[in-house]
């Protein structure tokens, strides 16, 4: 997978993407990661890339010229990849998104800054827009950072087990169940013995039943859209 970066600040990603999963997933070959200072692309003395809106009000809108220089500079005019822009208008980022992005070989997200982008940006350039939540934060950086990690560790291989993803909360529709490692008893709090039992068919059991009963606890609303099976709705009504 190769995902482009276009930001302002360039800096504030290898320390996370430099790091443990992410780290890996470049030295495996996973991931391909490219950034791009839109800064550079800006073509005026002082390498202005932002100023006042037209019509008033607080705040400035990042400039279209730089924009449209970084992207099409680096990926062609017009791009032949998605291009996402980070924002709080766009579509809410989940576990969907995460996997459908995991499937594409390249694609490139665009970091806004201060009150956004100019509106032709979006109209002619960008290809998709999404949000990772329904709060405003200083810029799209962070939110780039959540897309990467969630679509990367997507990626075959890139967690050291075939299906270490599979089961994690939201991949199926559930939260997760609780973990445990050892030792078997800490303060006085035990271990659920189904665990130490060796018998995998019981483990997967209950590991079931916490899932079910962990999402009905803490967000029932995922329930909605779960085709339980007769099974499921005992699991859930077990103690």
């Amino acid at each position: 997978m190769r995902v482009d970066v276009f930001t302002l600040f360039p800096e504030v990603f290898p320390p996370y993407m430099d790091s443990s999963i992410l780290k890996r997933a470049q030295e495996a070959g996973l991931l391909d990661l490219g950034l791009h200072n839109i800064r550079d692309y800006a073509t005026d003395k002082h390498h202005v890339t932002d100023d006042e809106p037209y019509g008033g009000g607080g705040g400035m809108v990042m400039k279209a010229e730089p924009i449209f220089g970084a992207v099409e500079t680096v990926l062609g005019a017009p791009p032949q990849i998605p291009v996402i822009l980070l924002s709080p208008q766009g579509r809410v980022f989940d576990q969907r998104v995460a996997s459908d992005l995991s499937r594409l070989p390249h694609f490139a997200l665009l970091c806004g800054r201060y009150e956004g982008v100019d509106e032709r940006v979006r109209e002619h350039l960008v290809t998709d827009e999404i949000s990772i939540g329904d709060y405003v934060l200083t810029g799209g950086e962070l939110a780039a950072m959540v897309v990467i990690d969630a679509a990367v560790r997507l990626l075959p291989g890139a967690l050291g087990a075939e299906n270490g993803a599979a089961n994690d909360s939201h991949a199926s529709g559930l939260l997760e169940g609780p973990h445990y490692t050892r030792p078997p008893e800490f303060r006085g709090w035990t271990v659920p013995e189904v665990l130490k039992s060796g018998d995998h068919a019981k483990i997967a059991c209950w590991r079931r039943q916490q899932a079910l009963k962990r999402t009905a606890e803490r967000r029932p609303d995922l329930l909605d859209n779960q085709d339980l099976s007769e099974e499921d709705r005992r699991l859930l009504d077990s103690d």
